[in-house]
């Protein structure tokens, strides 16, 4: 081992001192003021250290390394130097660490000193000092008990889509094979490739937003807002039980991919003029996490609340994080999901630039067609979706009514492409397994999958073929896929969907795939829900949800029992 000189006179003292100790039960030991070296050579310790280096305890280096100065210096104002020490001047009795000594404190290590080498010279060979120490007390620590992992429970269900601002109204449209896909209107499209959206044509806050509010923020915050109450009020959180609720264990994890677009933009547009046209909230009001946190001050929730932004994964993160926080005892109670509202020049523009968007203008509703062998891209779509995740305990107190439980899920990254996804699909089928052992589920379990399927080339059939890896041998699978009938809803998509699945566990109905007419040739139609809708008796509910950047969520569902 390769060790340091003694650098300065403090540190030979404070070594020798350390070490030259009574080895023997019959030495006394006698506590030492802090003296300098040369008053320390003057005095006498009636001492015998007879011991070699074999019979040096094998603790003390192990306990230099691991102890503080303050330790070090505690334990060197507890000895007396002894005999030996003055015999052989101190140094040279460090020679079972090397010919060089140590650095206490790690300084930077140099030739020794003259002196330093004389009095090494002058050491007895073949001795060493011995030191006493207290033995250290053994620090236990006690084992927790081992805890039943609390259960989580969805309790309520907001949504503000193109097909529904209500979840039965939105999840009969689904039924029926209703499309939300349509002509643009909030703007003039008329110079761009793609013309078409998932747009909500009327929405209203009255009710749920003050006015003020209403004119100020940005559509994708009032959406957020506005779906997060009709949870809560879907939930049975009436003014009477949020009285009652504990609020410091109550949070809001809802995200955005895309945050205040439009108010941004405005805020560009009025900058052209002067900054004093600019809007005040412009820069508060575009960030994605403000939605979240206007939630969580209108309600005076001050458990967990931030957002996360994970492009189209977005809602399936905040949904499997808001449940962890309820697994790990940091609150009872959370709202999670997405919004977004990107459907303006600005956004359109960014996707058709990007020549992911399909272009079938003339027949808007035909557009999404997850699947299909033609299917041109993705439709853009707007709106909210919000989950009220409660722990199974704290819901049956209050007498809530439960409408499946969450059971668990993962993330992973492909760490392949910005847009693409990996050609063999690891990333996805790594995700699913994850989710599945994480839930400790079988694959044969699972029988229902409302996969993420935008209605893109590549992605759809990879997503697929990922789902067949995983759950190929179940003859009870039925995949379907929302946003064949929404649109992408981008970072709202995956709460939205969850909506869905947990509507499909309720009701015992999974929606059809609308536009299915020509399936690639690689798909199984037997796996996929056909153009209606199909009864069905659902053990374990996948829901699927991927982003730009390679970001991949799985979350499970099942009936609640």
């Amino acid at each position: 081992m390769v060790v340091s000189s003694v650098t300065s006179p403090l540190c030979t003292w404070l070594v020798a001192t350390c070490m030259s100790v009574a080895c023997e039960k019959e030495c006394t030991l006698k506590p030492s003021g802090f003296q300098s070296p040369k008053r320390l050579r003057k005095r006498r310790v009636v001492s015998q250290c007879s011991r070699g280096p074999e019979d040096f305890p094998r603790g003390l280096i192990s306990a230099f390394r691991g102890s503080s100065i303050q330790g070090l210096m505690t334990s060197c104002l507890a000895f007396e130097p002894c005999e030996e020490y003055h015999s052989s001047k101190g140094l040279s009795s460090l020679a079972f660490f090397g010919d060089y000594g140590f650095s206490l404190f790690g300084s930077k290590t140099g030739p020794m000193t003259r002196r330093q080498r004389r009095m090494n010279r002058a050491a007895q060979p073949g001795k060493a000092m011995a030191v006493v120490l207290q033995p250290a007390k053994e620090v236990t620590t006690k084992k927790k008990p081992l805890t039943k992992q609390r259960r989580v429970v969805v309790t309520g269900m907001g949504v503000v889509t193109p097909i529904g601002h209500d979840p039965d109204v939105f999840y009969n449209n689904l039924l029926e094979g209703v499309s939300g896909i349509s002509e643009i209107e909030a703007f003039d499209c008329a110079h761009f490739p793609t013309r078409i959206a998932g747009e909500i044509k009327s929405f209203s806050t009255d009710g749920w937003v003050a006015p003020k509010l209403s004119k100020r923020a940005d559509n994708f915050m009032l959406y957020m807002l506005t779906a997060g109450k009709k949870a809560l009020a879907d939930g049975g959180i009436t003014e009477e039980v949020m009285g009652e609720l504990d609020k410091a264990r109550c949070g809001v994890l809802i995200g955005s991919a895309m945050g205040g677009m439009k108010v941004f933009n405005d805020a560009i547009e009025a900058l052209r003029v002067s900054y004093k046209k600019m809007n005040p909230f412009c820069v508060p009001f575009a960030t994605t996490n403000m939605g979240s946190a206007m939630l969580a001050m209108d309600l005076g929730w001050m458990g967990p609340n931030y957002s996360i932004s994970t492009a189209c994964a977005t809602s399936n993160f905040c949904i499997l994080n808001a449940a962890n926080h309820i697994i790990r005892g940091e609150a009872d109670m959370m709202l999670c999901g997405g919004s977004d509202a990107a459907i303006i020049p600005i956004g359109l523009g960014g996707f058709v630039a990007c020549r992911a968007l399909s272009q079938r203008n003339s027949d808007p509703t035909k557009a999404s067609r997850p699947w299909d062998i033609n299917r041109d891209g993705f439709v853009m779509g707007e709106g909210a979706g919000v989950l009220l995740l409660e722990e199974l305990e704290h819901a049956k107190k209050r007498g809530a009514n439960i409408y499946a439980e969450f059971l668990g899920g993962s993330f992973t990254c492909d760490a392949y492409h910005m847009t693409e996804p990996h050609p063999n699909g690891t990333g996805i089928v790594l995700c699913i397994e994850k989710a599945l052992a994480q839930s400790g589920v079988a694959r044969e379990d699972v029988n229902y999958v409302n996969a993420h399927a935008t209605s893109t080339p590549a992605g759809d059939l990879k997503e697929y073929q990922a789902l067949i890896r995983c759950f190929g041998q179940n003859p009870e699978l039925r995949v379907n896929s929302t946003k064949s009938m929404t649109g992408h809803l981008l970072g709202a998509a995956g709460a939205v969907e969850a909506v869905a699945t947990v509507q499909a566990i309720r009701t015992g109905w999974v929606h059809p795939n609308i536009n299915l007419e020509n399936p690639e040739e690689d798909v199984d139609t037997n796996v996929l829900v056909g153009p209606k809708k199909e009864r069905l008796d659902i053990k374990v509910a996948l829901s699927n949800s991927f982003g730009f950047g390679g970001h991949n969520s799985s979350i499970l569902f099942i009936p609640y029992k």
